[in-house]
Formats: C-alpha cells, structure tokens, sequence
C-alpha cells in the first residue's frame, strides 16, 4: 500500500499553546498533530484501547469505520482520552449532510476522510463531494486525503507528478496536502525519489499557501522492514525539515489482510503491543518535546551537503545566515533554515542508517542547540564538532 481563517485555525486545533523559560528565552511549547493511521477498529473499540492509543502519544485517531454508527463510538472514546478523530464511514459519502449535522459538534471530531490515493480523473468527483460536506460543516473542521507517491507511473497519475500535486491543489481544494512515500526499505533508502517527492510536495503546497502532511512507516510489510528509532527519525525530522506542519503512521493497528504481509504493527497481528508501540510512543514525545521548532515555522531555505546531490535536491551554495563553516563529511544532510518568531532554527537531517554524521559548525552568534527533550543547550564559541546519530537530527537556535 503506497499509501480562509477558520478553516487555517481547524487545521491547527490540536494546538495548545503556554509560555515557557528555555535557557532565559520565551518560547512557546505547542503540539504537532499525529495521527494514527488505519487505527482501532470498530469491533475493538473499548476505552482501554483508546487511552492505549493516547498513551502512545498520538493526538489523531483515524480508524477506517464502516458505519455512522462506529463513528459516532469512536468520538464519544476519543473524547474521553484527549484525542480527535479524522472521520471516515460510510454514510459521509452516500448522505453527506445529514452525516455532518449530526458529528459536526462534536468535541472530538478533527475532520473528515475524503479518499486515499486518488488519481487525477477522480478530482471533479472528490471536489463536488468536498463542497457538500463543507456546506453542511460550515467550514468549522478541515477536510484530508493522501495523494500518492511519485514513484507511481505516469499512466495511472495520466499527468507528471509536480503537475499531479498542481491539479490536486488547484481543483479539489482541500486545506492540506498529504503523501504518503516510505523510502526505507531492505535495499536501503530510496534517497533519490523520496528528497524528490518530499520537495516537489513542499514546493507546490507553499506556493498554495498550504500546510502539508507526511508520513513514517511503522509497519513492516513486504518490502518494508521493521521501523527502528533511526527510520523514524530519519522519515519525519526530514519531513519536518522540509516544512510538514503534520505527522502520521502507517500503520497503527496490523492491518487484517495478508496480500502485503503487513506484520508487528504497533498493535500486531495477535492485537498486543509490539516493539513498535513503544518505539512509536518513544518518537512521539520527543516530537511534541521539539513541536514548538516545527509549529508554524517558515522554511527559508531548502538544501543538501555531501558528497551525492540527489535528484531534486539543491546542493548547498551558500552559507545559512549567521553560520560560517558547516561540514558533514561524504553522508551529508539535509540542511533546512526556519524561522518564527525572531529566531532562526538551523536543522540538520542525517541521510545515512548506517553510521553516525560527523558534523562540524560554527556560527558567529550565540546559539543554543535543542536536545531531544526540547531543552536548549548554550554551544561554545569557535567551532563545534559534533555527531549526529543514524537518521537523527541536529537542530540549532539562534536570533535573526
């Protein structure tokens, strides 16, 4: 499996935001959305599976239910556990407007679930659809889909990819944009073809003006290994590197059919509790630990070090601002400048699950750099080497 305001401020509803000290700095602390992708099913629907879900850190159920009735189950759950719910059934489709009048207040009603990986003949439909169920919703709860990866070919997508995106945006209008790409497999990373897809998405979605959302794998199926700690990161600190302002899994229950071999899921196949769950659980709090880098960040800029540019990547040509020297060694990384809020956040993305990243950095400011448990740590003066782990994220905060 390959896998406006109001509507803005929806897309952002799990967002809660305090003031808090970090190293003598203010700095707001607000949550990434994530959502549990191909979640609880209806016949497992218990509040114990529910707070199981919350525990593992995940803020977005999204379970494919069949039925109104399901659905409305899996919002009075997820009400009483703090999470929200992407509704999907099957009435949404047939009866639109009397499925949305009656989820539509609900308390933990996200938003709605149009179609998964649609190709471009299907946009009028799913546009036409998009409409009545943003009449009826009144535009309070944004609506989702995930298009497809750009490995698909071109006759099934009947156009190129970046145009794919384009038609996507331009004529169901939806106020997000996901993708699903999972590039570890056991041949390694597909380096060339992900950097691709992830850039072309982050292009097209920010000349939308668009948040956009991607994906970690966290279920092994043919031809996809176990995650560990180092896919994880590599997947979603390179998606937030590129700008994602949403998280998701696939999958979060072990999904029942045995065409892909889907197997140790989160919740595996015996619906017990794999190493992924707390591999998953683990990831999650260092996220939310990170969020306030992510949160409505601005991407600067966009590029790579090492010793191969891959395709569609732009190598390094300059400097990021207030950085003088800046080495990784032939691995290389990606390299994302943000910026929020009078700060500059210089993240650094390994590219390798093979060995660590030697990194050496030096600003001509004060920085600090922020750990995994979202505190800021003063670097000295001069050079700093350091090294990044497999996968894994350095990410660096300064004044502009």
């Amino acid at each position: 499996i390959m896998k406006n305001t109001t509507i803005l401020s929806a897309i952002l509803l799990m967002t809660s935001i305090v003031f808090v000290s970090c190293q003598g700095s203010p700095a707001r602390e607000e949550k990434l959305p994530i959502m549990s992708w191909y979640s609880i099913p209806a016949e497992d629907a218990t509040l114990e599976r529910y707070q199981e879900l919350a525990d593992c850190g995940f803020n977005i159920n999204f379970s494919h239910l069949g039925s109104l009735e399901d659905l409305r189950t899996s919002l009075d759950l997820a009400q009483q556990v703090g999470v929200k719910v992407m509704a999907t059934c099957r009435e949404l489709e047939t009866s639109p407007d009397s499925v949305v009048a009656l989820v539509k207040d609900h308390p933990a009603l996200y938003g709605y679930f149009l179609r998964d990986e649609p190709a471009c003949p299907s946009f009028p439909y799913l546009a036409e659809w998009a409409r009545k169920i943003e009449y009826a919703d009144g535009g309070e709860h944004p609506l989702y889909l995930n298009l497809l990866p750009n490995f698909v070919d071109t006759a099934v997508l009947t156009c190129n990819y970046r145009e794919y995106v384009r038609r996507f945006i331009a004529e169901v209008k939806l106020p997000m944009v996901s993708f699903d790409y999972y590039p570890v497999t056991f041949g390694g990373i597909s380096s060339d073809n992900w950097y691709d897809n992830m850039q072309v998405i982050h292009d097209e979605s920010e000349a939308a003006g668009l948040p956009f959302w991607a994906f970690a794998l966290s279920t092994a199926h043919d031809p996809y290994p176990l995650p560990t700690m180092a896919s994880l990161r590599l997947e979603l600190y390179t998606a937030l590197a590129y700008g994602a302002q949403g998280l998701q899994y696939f999958t979060y229950w072990n999904p029942g059919t045995e065409v892909w071999n889907f197997h140790e899921a989160p919740i595996n196949q015996n619906k017990e509790r794999s190493e992924a769950y707390y591999l998953v659980q683990q990831m999650n709090r260092e996220l939310q630990a990170r969020a306030f880098v992510f949160v409505g960040s601005k991407v600067v800029s966009i590029s790579h070090v090492g010793k191969t540019i891959f395709r569609g990547c732009k190598a390094m040509e300059e400097l990021p601002a207030h950085v003088i020297s800046l080495e990784t060694g032939d691995d290389g990384a990606v390299v994302s400048l943000l910026e929020k809020d009078g700060w500059y956040y210089l993240v650094l993305v390994s590219r390798t699950l093979e060995r660590p990243t030697d990194l050496k950095v030096a600003f001509d400011t004060r920085v600090h750099m922020i750990g995994p448990d979202g505190k800021a740590v003063r670097l000295p003066k001069g050079e700093n080497a350091l090294s990044i782990g497999e996968g894994d994220v350095a990410i660096f905060r300064y004044r502009k």
